[in-house]
């Protein structure tokens, strides 16, 4: 976990919280290796955080994610059955273009980005439960879900919490101030102790960076 000892020793305010931040890692590190999912939620900034830890996490990051060599050699059978099976250089160039072009993800959910799903259920239902509608439809036992609010006391990343709860999914919460409800309902909490917004959304950005290259690491 070099980029989270590295985090803590460039950022004095997440010291304290060290302990916490190693323990997201854990269950995001057991998590990707039974082959399950991440799923993420969050208003606003919260919300854009969401798709941020979606993109480190399903593309390279420092690394380059090759593809693994089962998968390869299924991909030239799956070329090979498009392509005239007779011409080799044809199938041979596009899975060279397409091994140069392929990383490997780790599955993960930004539940923030289902624009026509969410505001329907939000105006046919109610919105404190759009993510936890999410949550009950993904989800699966081992999963985990990172629920992002500053305050804690978002409701509807409350509601997503308690379903994943329900469902033996793994909660990572990422707050700030005095970590709110969700800190009581989560695995483990990530409690910034700063009171501003904006300063606890800067310490989210370094402690999710931080813990998604950590996870590229353990599995590339």
């Amino acid at each position: 976990m070099k980029y989270i000892d590295a985090l803590c020793e460039r950022r004095k305010v997440l010291e304290p919280i060290k302990y916490d931040i190693v323990r997201a890692f854990e269950i995001l590190r057991d998590c990707y290796s039974t082959k399950n999912k991440v799923l993420i939620c969050g208003n606003g900034g919260s919300a854009s955080d969401s798709s941020h830890i979606t993109g480190e996490l399903m593309k390279g990051f420092k690394k380059k994610r090759q593809i693994d060599e089962k998968l390869e050699e299924r991909l030239l059978k799956s070329i090979e059955d498009y392509y005239d099976k007779n011409n080799n250089f044809a199938s041979n160039t596009k899975l060279e273009e397409m091994k140069k072009n392929l990383e490997q993800g780790l599955p993960t959910i930004d539940l923030t980005s289902f624009v026509g799903l969410n505001t329907a259920y939000a105006n046919d239902k109610n919105a404190d439960y759009v993510y936890a509608n999410c949550v009950l439809g993904l989800g699966n036992a081992n999963d985990a879900l990172i629920a992002i609010s500053t305050s804690g006391n978002s409701k509807n990343v409350i509601n997503a919490s308690l379903v994943a709860k329900a469902k033996n999914i793994k909660v990572i919460a990422l707050t700030g101030k005095d970590g709110g409800a969700l800190k009581d309902i989560a695995d483990v909490s990530i409690v910034v102790p700063l009171d501003e917004t904006y300063l606890i959304q800067e310490e989210h950005l370094a402690i999710y960076h931080a813990l998604c290259l950590d996870i590229e690491e353990e599995f590339f």
